[in-house]
């Protein structure tokens, strides 16, 4: 499918767009209607309970976590479930070793609230923050580089911005890492789904992301391991489905060989299972159709704000941008407030964001335009 065909019959499988003009994929992606079937298939379940009914539960979260590493160019095997980033990302934290001179992990000012708060608290193991500035909205590689030393373990960045949307050199940065004997790990909650993404042009050690923005699923989230690495890793904080042999309810005398070793206790595979058929409209639909549509959208929206003389904070070049536009004006917040009460759902995060996805048009994006700029004018009257 050509991005030229996009939105299409897509738009008919989500329901919340016949109820709103919803530009918040960045927030929370609508979730289409295939959903509403697994919420009554997970209720017979449970009404009919059978102790087996694990078996199956465990096979279909292996077969969603396959079905990401496919999305994001990874192997079979190399990716773990859980209910949110943080929870992979503290887990991770636990294999790493914090009482030598390397104990420093970078980061940036432009990281979910949840990165530093996380690394803070490993401070009580040894971690010691170092923290690079943004300017404008987006990090210099350059400088981002030069934080990068022998003392650095790990380097935890986004992939694309929360905030903002812009994109960060990944691969670059994680060249500097490796070459500085570091690790790198990725946020990319703002770009999986949206932008397409690859483990191996990354050349990350660990990805992380989420099913609930642009994948349109539910609170599921997933941390990519580098293969070579998962031999390596012996989490401290972990559970039960991590050992080698889970189902067979005896104590675990070694961790799982793939990835599921970064998974912890007893997991919960109705997210799961709500996220599935998003993830299969998106592959379905395929990235590279989703990427064109998408940068078809924001462009419009930029342009628009460039007509009203709105600033534009979320980088031009299109690689260097998601799914999100941010804008910046006096009276941002109180503009958006106004527009979620007419019906055009957008959000705020220091910046008025909108974000459009791949079942969104151009005449939404129009719509949105227009009464985000008579509201605008209205606040600087």
């Amino acid at each position: 499918m050509s991005g030229g065909v996009l939105p299409g019959a897509v738009r008919a499988e989500y329901p919340l767009l016949q109820t709103c003009t919803y530009l918040n994929s960045n927030s929370t992606g609508a979730m289409p209607r295939a959903v509403e079937a697994v919420l009554a298939h997970y209720w017979n379940t449970m009404r009919a309970w059978r102790d087996d009914t694990w078996d199956g539960w465990l096979s279909r979260m292996q077969a969603y976590a396959d079905g990401v590493a496919g999305l994001i160019g990874a192997p079979a095997g190399s990716v773990a479930l859980d209910v949110n980033l943080s929870a992979h990302l503290s887990r991770l934290g636990t294999c790493l070793d914090f009482s030598g001179e390397r104990r420093r992990v970078v980061i940036t000012d432009l990281e979910f609230p949840t990165v530093p708060f996380i690394w803070k608290g490993f401070a009580r193991y040894g971690a010691e923050l170092v923290v690079v500035p943004s300017r404008d909205g987006r990090v210099d590689e350059a400088l981002l580089e030069a934080a990068i030393d022998e003392r650095t373990r790990l380097v935890c960045v986004s992939h694309g911005a929360f905030a903002t949307g812009a994109v960060l050199d990944v691969a670059r940065v994680a060249k500097a890492a490796h070459a500085a004997g570091a690790l790198i790990a990725t946020d990319a909650y703002q770009t999986v789904g949206t932008v397409p993404v690859d483990v191996r042009a990354l050349d990350v050690d660990f990805l992380m992301g989420g099913a609930h923005k642009w994948l349109g699923g539910s609170e599921a989230a997933f941390l990519y391991v580098r293969p070579e690495l998962l031999p390596t890793l012996r989490p401290a904080a972990t559970g039960w489905l991590a050992g080698a042999t889970p189902l067979a309810f005896q104590a675990a005398e070694d961790w799982a060989p793939d990835a599921r070793r970064m998974m912890g206790g007893t997991p919960a595979p109705l997210m799961v299972l709500l996220s599935q058929p998003g993830l299969d409209l998106l592959k379905g639909v395929g990235m590279a159709a989703v990427r064109e549509h998408s940068l078809k959208l924001t462009s419009r929206l930029m342009a628009r704000a460039d007509e009203a003389g709105l600033h534009v904070v979320t980088p031009r070049e299109p690689h260097q941008r998601g799914g999100v536009v941010a804008l910046r004006f006096p009276g941002d917040v109180d503009v958006m407030r106004r527009l979620v009460a007419r019906g055009f759902i957008c959000s705020h995060r220091g910046y008025l964001r909108a974000a459009p996805h791949f079942y969104n048009t151009l005449e939404e994006v129009d719509a949105f335009m227009d009464a985000l700029v008579h509201e605008q004018r209205k606040e600087a009257a």
